[in-house]
Order: structure tokens, then sequence, then C-alpha cells
């Protein structure tokens, strides 16, 4: 769950109503349909789904993860869904075996925005795979990546000298 998390951005509630009917392992993407909140199923804080492209190494890792005891991907022994609270211990203790300081889950889906943003992924992607209603919430990440304000104007460079010489005389012969 925590390998899904960081390469895919769910928040902790999308990853609990994660369920396996929104998990397309052949094509390598999941569906966020619902998300799970002190126990209530409901929609994804955006109010609507959206579409996560798999990673091979999330893909290995549900593969790997992947039970008929529930159609809930992440579950417990008897197939009932997991609770916040049960999340809590895990990450902690894999933390701790890490030797990292401790995190929430919120820190694993930053973590997947600013690797995508610090290897040059379009903002717009980003925002999408997040679910981002709002644009302005997604260029919180866009610091890490400085190229993407020169990146945004380089299309200026495809244009040749000798273009914007032909360009400017027709300009200045219609005046």
């Amino acid at each position: 769950m925590i390998l899904v998390a960081l390469r895919t951005g769910l928040r902790q509630g999308e990853l609990l109503g994660l369920q396996w009917q929104d998990v397309n392992l052949e094509k390598g993407f999941l569906v966020v349909r619902r998300s799970v909140f002190r126990g209530r199923v409901g929609s994804p804080k955006s109010n609507k789904g959206r579409v996560v492209p798999l990673c091979d190494e999330a893909m290995e890792a549900l593969i790997a993860h992947r039970h008929s005891r529930s159609p809930y991907v992440f579950c417990d022994r008897r197939g009932e869904p997991l609770t916040d609270n049960q999340c809590k211990w895990p990450l902690e203790r894999a933390c701790a075996h890490a030797g990292l300081r401790h995190i929430g889950w919120h820190a694993l889906r930053h973590s997947f925005a600013s690797h995508l943003v610090q290897q040059g992924t379009n903002i717009l992607k980003v925002q999408q795979y997040l679910g981002h209603s709002d644009i302005r919430v997604t260029m919180r990440y866009a610091h890490l990546n400085p190229e993407i304000e020169r990146e945004s104007v380089k299309v200026l460079d495809t244009y040749s000298r000798s273009e914007e010489r032909r360009v400017g005389k027709e300009c200045r012969s219609r005046w």
C-alpha cells in the first residue's frame, strides 16, 4: 500500500476505497472512483473520478498483492476494508525500519508530485493525476523544476531568424 501510494499519488482514503475492478493491470492504469473516510465510502475529494497511470513498480506491487478475499485492494485478512488507524502503524514501522523520521500518508502524495515535477512531467498532467480541481494547488510544486518557466517559452526558439525577418518585412510592407 505504501509503494502504491508513493507511485500513484492517491490519498489515503482513495487507497482504502480502491477496488480490484478499478485496477487494469493489462493496460497499466487505475481509476479513482471512491474514497473511504472514517469508515464511510464516498466520492473522491474533487467529487469526480480520475485515471492514474501505473509505473512498472506499482504494477508489480499490485500483481504481487493480488488476492480474492475482498473487492477491496487493501483489506485485512478477513477481507474487511482497512481503517485509517490500521494504516497508521505500518507506515510508522516502515519509516523506523528505513531509518527515516515518521511521515504521514499525505507525504507520500507530495513525494509523488515532487518526483514527477523534478523529472519534467508537464504540470497539467501532474494536476490530472492528483485530481486537483485548481491548477494553483498543483503549482506549489513548480519551483522544484526551474526549467518549467524556461520550457514554456522555448517554443519561440523554433522560429528561425529568416522566418522572423520574412514576417517582419510582410508587416512593414502592409503598414
